[in-house]
């Protein structure tokens, strides 16, 4: 029998749910339980995939092709396995498929209704993920916070299932936040209250309350929170801010809480749980490392989220190098108007992430010029690829209207292109070339160096490609493709040749990079932006040495 863990948020958004979610499957996948994640998302929208970053943040993109919620992100990153579409459900979903259904005379001219047709298509999805993945526990995420409207229907199904399944089998955590009253030093467990107060009208009683706040919780305020919530004092874990993200299994393992759920689920560890890789990657994450300074130069900038999967990437292979990364979040329209040069000066790597529509694209290629120029490591991701390649071009042809037709469908020299076979396609997604595709390395580049192999699997979100009536050009004037479909017909990276370190690739390898097992190219790219900041300081050593004349 499966059992569920279903995590709820209070009093306030933004609490950590994806992240206490993701936790707990550490938690239980260390103890040597098969676990998966899945996130039930609120929004009518069917997926993310075309929702405006500033609104969601990153669409995160699975091995199937599936556009997902970033929070799955942060499951993949924790317990290190490869999750599928069914693990992100959408209010859009569920109700499309009802809707269908009902047009197709499933429900026999009954009357369709949220009891207990919705709630019953949302158990139905969410039973999918244990008959897909073999999951012994599945943890589910209720997107948004408790008392928001559009989140009953998701809330009802999973009382439902409570009382379907027994509560060996279900559990419920919810996640609340405790602010701190400055005037008198406190902190305050009444919103706590509250949030119970409403999940428990609903018909849900928590089993654990994660206690999220930026100051210490003492053992009085735990003791506070079971009696008036009605939980075991066990149950109440206390969640201190922490800056380092991957600290937080640990954090939620001190108070035992891994032990406290497979008790109430009735199961027994397969082993007892090992840290001491993730306590040592821990570790040196709160080391002093030298610093490497890495500019990021998008559309988005504004909410960092948007490249959450770029941010962490850098991270996990800066580690894996004994470096810190030091971020400068530069924006393309920016460098445009003249302002964030001296930003882009002073990094000793360049990265340029993945986006759609025009708006910023002169100030990105104006970054790929720079970097190419200045022999500055250089990074493109998808859409950096193709403003890399475009720059390149408009060199090499001396003719500034090489373009995307992306950008300008009426360009000459059109070297980034939709392939024949998507001009015709109608609708915004059918175009997109989604999920893992592989790509054969060629030997004796840079991309071969990184990898170690002659083939490799990547995931992709993109809608144009470059033009294959280009290549011999490009080829001819520097431009080197190391990265290729199996059939050859598709370039997936492309290289600067005569450069220490400028690859751009068609592919999100940002979506595969895990804090232990850091990607590749990240690392590679890593360790020559901390080439060129030793020859910087070397460079600068040198300069404030010589004697004045």
């Amino acid at each position: 029998m499966t059992k569920y863990v279903f995590v709820t948020g209070g009093v306030v958004s933004s609490v950590g749910k994806g992240v206490t979610a993701a936790a707990i499957g550490k938690l239980l996948k260390e103890r040597g339980i098969k676990v998966s994640i899945q996130k039930l998302d609120p929004y009518i929208n069917v997926d993310p995939g075309t929702m405006n970053p500033y609104q969601h943040g990153e669409v995160y993109v699975l091995d199937d092709g599936s556009e997902t919620d970033l929070d799955l992100g942060h499951y993949e990153r924790f317990i290190d396995d490869n999750l599928s579409g069914v693990c992100n459900i959408t209010t859009g979903q569920i109700y499309s498929s009802v809707i269908a259904q009902e047009r197709k005379g499933t429900f026999l001219g009954g009357t369709i209704q949220v009891v207990p047709h919705i709630t019953s298509e949302i158990k139905r999805r969410i039973d999918r993920v244990p008959q897909e993945t073999g999951a012994e526990v599945v943890i589910v995420e209720v997107g948004g916070t408790v008392g928001d409207i559009e989140s009953l229907p998701f809330l009802e199904a999973l009382r439902q299932m409570r009382y379907e399944l027994g509560r060996e089998d279900t559990l419920y955590v919810h996640v609340t936040w405790l602010p701190y009253i400055g005037a008198t030093g406190e902190l305050k467990t009444k919103p706590t209250q509250h949030s119970v107060r409403e999940l428990r009208s609903i018909g849900l009683h928590p089993d654990v309350i994660i206690a999220r706040s930026d100051h210490p919780v003492g053992e009085d305020l735990r003791a506070k929170i079971a009696l008036f919530c009605d939980v075991e004092q066990k149950g109440v874990i206390p969640l201190e801010s922490t800056p380092v993200l991957y600290e937080v299994p640990l954090l939620l393992e001190a108070h035992a809480l891994g032990d406290y759920l497979l008790q109430k689920l009735n199961l027994k560890a397969r082993r007892k749980p090992d840290w001491k890789e993730w306590r040592a990657m821990v570790a040196a994450w709160r080391t002093r490392r030298p610093k490497v300074r890495i500019a990021v130069v998008g559309k988005y900038i504004e909410l960092e989220d948007a490249y959450m999967s770029v941010r962490e990437a850098v991270r996990h292979a800066s580690l894996a190098a004994d470096l810190d990364a030091e971020f400068s979040w530069i924006h393309s329209v920016d460098l445009e108007e003249g302002a964030g040069w001296d930003e882009l000066r002073a990094a000793h790597g360049v990265i340029v992430p993945g986006g759609f529509g025009d708006r910023g694209i002169e100030g990105m290629i104006a970054a790929a010029r720079y970097a190419r120029q200045e022999q500055v490591p250089y990074l493109g991701l998808c859409l950096g690829m193709q403003v890399m390649v475009i720059e390149c071009a408009r060199s090499v042809l001396d003719n500034k209207e090489a373009n995307s037709t992306e950008f300008d469908p009426k360009t000459p020299h059109a070297v980034i292109d939709l392939l024949p076979s998507q001009r015709e396609i109608g609708e915004l997604g059918g175009t997109m070339r989604l999920g893992l595709y592989p790509c054969e390395i060629k030997p004796g580049t840079v991309s071969a160096q990184a990898y170690g192999r002659k083939r490799v699997e990547e995931r992709h979100r993109h809608r144009f490609e470059l033009n294959n009536a280009y290549r011999e050009v490009l080829e001819g004037h520097g431009m080197r493709f190391s990265g290729l479909s199996p059939d050859g017909k598709l370039v997936e990276i492309a290289e600067i040749a005569e450069h220490a370190f400028m690859l751009g690739s068609q592919f999100h390898p940002e979506f595969r990079s895990r804090p232990i097992r850091p990607h590749p190219l990240f690392v590679a790219f890593i360790k020559a932006a901390a080439q060129r900041a030793e020859a910087n300081n070397e460079k600068s050593t040198a300069t404030l040495g010589e004697e004045p004349e």
